[in-house]
C-alpha cells in the first residue's frame, strides 16, 4: 500500500517536471519592453533611435563584432539599452508612418532585442544554445518585445512584420548575433538614411568571403545560405534572385550572376557568435 503511494506521487512529480519543461515555464525570459497608456503612444516616425545608435557606435566594430563582455559588464549602458527597447513600445502600428520609418524600427528592433537576449545569456558560444526546439528557452520565440499593445517575438518581426515589406535587403541587416550573419552595423538604421544603409550593407555582404565567393574561370558561385533560406523573397528562379543584387555583387562577379549556365552552391552558414573576444582573425572581414 505504501509503496502504490510512493510509486503514484513519483508518476505525479514526474508528470510536473515535464510540463514545466514543455511549457518553458522553468526557462522563459521575456518580454522585454514596456506597455505604455495609450494616450503616450505615437507613430512610429516619432520614435528616436539615438540611444541605440551611441550604443552600437561604442560597442560593435567596423566588421560587426560586439564587445559583448564590456557591455555586460557596463551597469549604466546595460540599463540604456533596457530603456531603449522600452521607447520601442511608444510605437502605435495602426497611426500612419512612412515605410522608410517602419523598416528602420523593426531592423533596429530586431537587432536590439537580440543583443539584449545574448547579453542575457553571455557568456555563450553561439545563439544556437538558446533555441530549443521542444523543452526548454527558445530566444527566438520567448523573448517578445512590447510594441503598443502587442508583444512581438524576434521570429514574428522577421517573418510576419519585414519579410512582407516587400524590401528583401532587410536579410542582410537583421543580425542574429553569429559570424555567418551580415554585419552588424555600428550605428542604428534611421528613416532618412535607410535606402543607403541598406545598398551599403547589401554590398558589404557579398564583398565577405565568409557570404559570397566566385570563380569566373569555372564559371561557380558560392553564396551564403541566407540567398538559399530567403531566396524566395528576391524572385522565384536563381536568375531573378541575382538579377535583384546583381548591383551590390563584385564587378567580376556581376556576369556570373547573369549567366544562366553559372552553377550555384551554398556555404555552411557559422552559427558561432560575433563576439570580439573569440573572433578569429580573418572571420568574416571583408575583402580588401
Amino acid at each position: 500500500m505504501k509503496l502504490g503511494l510512493a510509486n503514484r506521487y513519483s508518476r505525479i512529480a514526474l508528470l510536473a517536471t515535464i510540463t514545466l519543461l514543455l511549457t518553458g515555464s522553468a526557462s522563459a525570459k521575456g518580454p522585454v519592453g514596456r506597455r505604455w497608456p495609450d494616450q503616450q503612444l505615437v507613430s512610429i516616425d516619432k520614435i528616436d533611435h539615438a540611444p541605440l545608435d551611441r550604443l552600437l557606435a561604442k560597442y560593435v566594430d567596423t566588421d560587426g563584432f560586439v564587445n559583448y563582455k564590456a557591455w555586460q559588464h557596463s551597469q549604466q549602458d546595460r540599463q540604456a539599452l533596457l530603456t531603449y527597447l522600452a521607447s520601442l513600445g511608444q510605437a502605435n502600428r495602426s497611426r500612419p508612418a512612412s515605410k522608410s520609418a517602419q523598416l528602420a524600427f523593426w531592423i533596429n528592433a530586431y537587432n536590439a532585442v537580440t543583443i539584449e537576449g545574448m547579453l542575457q545569456e553571455y557568456p555563450t558560444d553561439s545563439i544556437r544554445n538558446h533555441t530549443a526546439k521542444v523543452v526548454g528557452y527558445n530566444i527566438w520565440k520567448q523573448l517578445p518585445l512590447i510594441v503598443g499593445a502587442d508583444q512581438y517575438a524576434l521570429e514574428q518581426i522577421e517573418h510576419d512584420i519585414l519579410r512582407k515589406m516587400d524590401e528583401p535587403r532587410i536579410h542582410f541587416a537583421i543580425v542574429c548575433a553569429s559570424v555567418g550573419c551580415p554585419r552588424l552595423r555600428n550605428e542604428a538604421y534611421v528613416a532618412n538614411r535607410i535606402e543607403e544603409q541598406l545598398a551599403d550593407n547589401a554590398k558589404d555582404f557579398f564583398s565577405r568571403p565568409a557570404n559570397f565567393r566566385y570563380d569566373a574561370q569555372q564559371g561557380t558561385m558560392q553564396a551564403s545560405e541566407i540567398m538559399s533560406w530567403f531566396g524566395s523573397d528576391f524572385g522565384d528562379s536563381q536568375a531573378q534572385q541575382f538579377a535583384r543584387v546583381k548591383q551590390y555583387l563584385p564587378a567580376p562577379a556581376q556576369a556570373l550572376a547573369a549567366n544562366p549556365k553559372t552553377r550555384l552552391t551554398f556555404m555552411d552558414y557559422d552559427w558561432s557568435i560575433n563576439d570580439q573576444a573569440r573572433r578569429v582573425a580573418g572571420r568574416n572581414v571583408q575583402q580588401r
